[in-house]
């Protein structure tokens, strides 16, 4: 508003801080990204068969792996369809796989990722499922604090300032910082973990029916007491735990800093919480309709473009790995259906780069709101702020005075390397 008092602009993304979730499509569909994600995707599915094959006796872990044929990854490119159009996945029927997943890149994201954990929690599990179901959530745990704690941290360095960091600098925080990301999900578990221990041992005495019971009757107040802590842990980490990745990127603090910001951010933001992510999820539906169909008209223009010299009857029998190919013509089906998947693979990584993308930008909105920081305060390192804002180095002229250089510093990865 100018001095006559005419309104000229207006400041929308100060009236509406929530309009910056806009901009996490445009980051999350970077090739970076996009290929750390579905490295991810690829890592987390094979413990997660790995896992599988070391029960093979229990049923329940055997349906959980038997749909999948030894290749669970073909599942995840599975959303992707054959042929520019809507998505034809559906989403997850219960008691289903923890292999399956819908579209859907923040909530889908969230329950796929946070599936094996949340499984642990029936009483129909039997003990063997329950150690699979652990060792599937703990390797997820793992596998994304390494990955994805690099696609926050890019992000909340982007999102704040603008700027980008190299690989360099991504690599030296995650190698810095990743024990804290994986910590910070990890305590509250153990934690319920160890509650879950303790009634359980105390529920053995349910086994000696009559005077156990009622003795069991009596104390059960404090098992009560025990289940209260858990309810909270489980509470405040099933919708936090997204958080505290982002709060280490952008803070460049430890696990007990993301522990306490993500609760606080839950239990006391809780309908700011659900609203910036239902506005994420509804941008990451439009952006998936945008790279599901592009991924997917690349690979169906290929096949497109080869049978006007192959011929479409040629095309369809490599596609479908016919074997009427041969085993040398079956082996370069192979070959050209594992480059396929591969762009179907990086279409998939955007639904992770998304979600690890909007819980930074929601982690900012949260953190405005509840302890009034401006979302363009992103911790640096020395070297990285160098690198990032391009600050010029300090000389000495001939009298011994400081003066600034022409030329900005060199980043960390541009330094060369000493004489010997």
């Amino acid at each position: 508003m100018n001095d006559d008092g005419i309104l000229r602009a207006v400041a929308w993304s100060e009236l509406f801080p929530w309009l910056s979730l806009w901009r996490c499509f445009r980051l999350a569909i970077r090739l970076r990204l996009l290929l750390l994600s579905a490295a991810a995707v690829v890592l987390t599915l094979s413990g997660w068969a790995l896992f599988g094959s070391i029960f093979p006796g229990d049923p329940a872990v055997a349906r959980q792996m038997q749909a999948h044929q030894g290749c669970p990854w073909l599942a995840a490119t599975a959303l992707v369809p054959d042929r520019p159009g809507l998505p034809g996945a559906a989403l997850p029927t219960p008691g289903g796989s923890i292999f399956d997943r819908s579209f859907d890149p923040v909530f889908g994201s969230w329950d796929h990722l946070a599936g094996p954990l949340r499984r642990v929690f029936t009483l129909e599990a039997s003990l063997s499922e329950v150690a699979f179901l652990l060792l599937c959530g703990f390797w997820t745990i793992l596998v994304w604090s390494v990955l994805g704690s690099a696609i926050t941290r890019v992000a909340a360095v982007e999102l704040a300032g603008g700027e980008r960091i190299g690989w360099g600098a991504m690599i030296r925080h995650v190698g810095a910082k990743w024990r804290s990301y994986f910590a910070a999900p990890a305590m509250p578990l153990c934690g319920v973990l160890f509650l879950t221990c303790v009634v359980g041992l105390g529920g053995v005495i349910l086994m000696h029916f009559g005077l156990g019971i009622v003795l069991a009757g009596i104390l059960w107040p404090l098992a009560l007491a025990a289940g209260l802590l858990i309810a909270m842990l489980l509470l405040g980490l099933m919708f936090g735990w997204p958080l505290m990745w982002p709060t280490i990127s952008a803070e460049g603090t430890d696990s007990l800093d993301a522990l306490s910001r993500a609760y606080a951010y839950v239990f006391h933001r809780p309908l700011n919480y659900l609203f910036y992510a239902v506005v994420a999820a509804l941008i990451g539906l439009l952006g998936w309709l945008l790279v599901s169909n592009f991924a997917a008209g690349v690979v169906y223009l290929t096949y497109w473009a080869a049978s006007w010299g192959a011929g479409a009857e040629t095309v369809t029998m490599i596609a479908a790995g016919s074997p009427e190919l041969g085993t040398l013509g079956r082996f370069g089906a192979l070959l050209v259906r594992f480059w396929c998947e591969c762009v179907k693979l990086l279409a998939v990584g955007y639904l992770y780069s998304y979600f690890w993308t909007a819980a930074t930008a929601i982690y900012f909105l949260l953190r405005r709101d509840e302890d009034a920081t401006e979302t363009d305060e992103v911790f640096l390192d020395e070297q990285e702020g160098e690198a990032a804002y391009g600050l010029p180095a300090l000389k000495s002229d001939e009298l011994g005075a400081p003066r600034v250089d022409e030329q900005p510093a060199p980043s960390p990865d541009e330094q060369p390397e000493p004489e010997s």
